[in-house]
C-alpha cells in the first residue's frame, strides 16, 4: 500500500520525471535522503519500472498514429508479441477483449511508412488479420 507522501511523489515525477531530488523534497517538504529511500523502494518493489522520454505535441504533431487491432492465432500469442515488441515503432500493445486479441498503438513518420509498418504487422507469424484506424486529431489526454 503507497502512502500519500508515495502518491504525491508519483504524482509529481508524472508532471517531470527530470525533476532533481532536492526539487522533490522541496515539493513534499521531505528530506533529501527520505525521497532517496522513497523512490529506491518505489524502485525495488515495481512501482517505479523506470523513467521514459515524454514528445512533444509538436514532434508529435508531425506523426501519423494509428491503432492497430490484431488477430492472433491462439497457439502463438506469446511468440507474436514478442515479434511486435520488436518493431520500435509500437509504442504500446494491449491484449483486448473481442474480435481481435489486441491493439497496437503505432507512430510512423508518414502514410507511407505506416503503410510499411501495417505489412510488416499482417506478415508476422500468428497474426491473422489485422484492421488500423489512423487518429485524425486527439482531443485531449491525460
Amino acid at each position: 500500500m503507497l502512502s500519500d507522501k508515495d502518491n504525491q511523489l508519483i504524482e509529481h515525477l508524472r508532471a517531470n520525471a527530470r525533476a532533481t531530488i532536492s526539487d522533490l523534497a522541496r515539493a513534499l517538504n521531505l528530506s533529501r535522503s527520505t525521497v532517496q529511500n522513497r523512490l529506491s523502494r518505489l524502485e525495488q518493489s515495481g512501482v517505479i519500472q523506470g523513467y521514459s522520454v515524454e514528445f512533444g505535441s509538436e514532434y508529435l504533431n508531425e506523426l501519423v498514429c494509428s491503432h492497430v487491432a490484431i488477430k492472433v492465432k491462439q497457439k502463438l500469442t506469446a511468440k507474436t508479441n514478442k515479434q511486435l515488441g520488436q518493431l520500435s515503432q509500437i509504442t504500446e500493445l494491449y491484449a483486448i477483449s473481442g474480435e481481435f486479441d489486441l491493439i497496437a498503438v503505432v507512430y510512423a513518420q508518414s502514410l507511407e511508412q505506416l503503410s510499411k509498418i501495417l505489412d510488416d504487422i499482417g506478415n508476422l507469424e500468428g497474426v491473422e488479420r489485422t484492421n488500423s484506424s489512423v487518429i485524425l486529431e486527439t482531443k485531449f489526454k491525460r
